[in-house]
């Protein structure tokens, strides 16, 4: 029953991540049109491709998609973010180095997946001149918040999770399964410097040490977060409801949406009128 229910759930993870693809073609065009050539912070091997959008306080924006396909161009599912944003503020979006569309460039340091990530984001926010932020993320921009609460406590002024990864209690190896049937082989056949052998340890680093909560934060480190947070759940294979519910009842400082808020889709602009209040209600006032 357990490897039904298991291949269940990675059948339906694929075809999600299916739908997903074909979205961001849909997309693509309309980001297009949005997005200029962007620039590059540089460090070392490192090159990150960044963009800003409006101006107002700096908002951190980290795009679905997960490892492969989190990218600038992302910022468009399941709402065009940097359209509904950047009237009110500074909007700073990166392709992650693992993106296998992106144009962001690095090692893949096996040893530390999130902080690798982590690491980017906040250089390119130190490159920026840019000390106080909010951030949302979408998807693994989930997880990738909450590890910026855990790094950057002080400089993040509040966070938004939308439909966030995390471990599913009845499936926990899920995220590693379909990296390593997808995004790992796709990965090593645009890096052949990368075997393998390290994408397994690259990613039984990030997703199953601990196959657990999410993954990069503790139970113990969102109760005591006190950064003022907003979840808006989902509930698909790879965006656990339970998960995003559990950490919205452990913090603190922790605001939920209403759930379902992506269908009917009448209720998206719902959902985004509640992260321009959250954002408001935490913005600290111009000096």
């Amino acid at each position: 029953m357990v490897d039904q229910i298991r291949r269940k759930i990675l059948k339906t993870g694929a075809a999600a991540a299916a739908a997903m693809a074909a979205a961001k073609g849909v997309f693509a065009q309309q980001a297009g049109r949005e997005a200029a050539a962007g620039s590059f912070y540089e460090k070392g091997p490192v090159r990150i491709h960044y963009q800003e959008w409006g101006s107002g306080f700096p908002l951190l924006l980290i795009a679905g998609g997960g490892l492969g396909g989190s990218t600038i161009r992302g910022l468009t599912n399941p709402f065009d973010a940097v359209g509904e944003f950047k009237g009110e503020y500074r909007c700073i979006g990166t392709d992650l180095r693992t993106a296998t569309t992106g144009e962001s460039t690095g090692p893949l340091e096996v040893d530390r997946p999130w902080d690798m990530i982590a690491d980017d984001q906040i250089a390119v926010m130190d490159h920026l001149g840019i000390d106080k932020f909010m951030v949302m993320g979408f998807c693994i921009g989930g997880p990738l918040v909450w590890n910026l609460l855990k790094r950057a406590p002080n400089r993040v002024v509040a966070a938004v999770a939308a439909q966030p990864s995390g471990c599913r209690a009845e499936a926990p190896t899920l995220m590693y399964d379909t990296n390593m049937m997808a995004w790992g082989p796709d990965y090593v056949k645009r890096h052949p410097n990368v075997t393998m052998a390290q994408i397994d340890q690259f990613l039984t680093k990030m997703y199953k040490s601990p196959a657990d909560f999410i993954w990069p934060v503790t139970r113990d480190f969102v109760k005591q977060c006190q950064n003022p947070v907003l979840i808006l759940p989902d509930d698909i294979p790879a965006h656990p409801y339970k998960t995003a519910m559990e950490a919205a009842m452990l913090a603190p400082k922790a605001e939920v949406s209403m759930f379902p808020w992506k269908e009917p889709k009448e209720r998206i602009p719902l959902a985004v009128r509640q992260i321009h209040s959250f954002l408001k209600a935490h913005r600290p006032a111009a000096t």
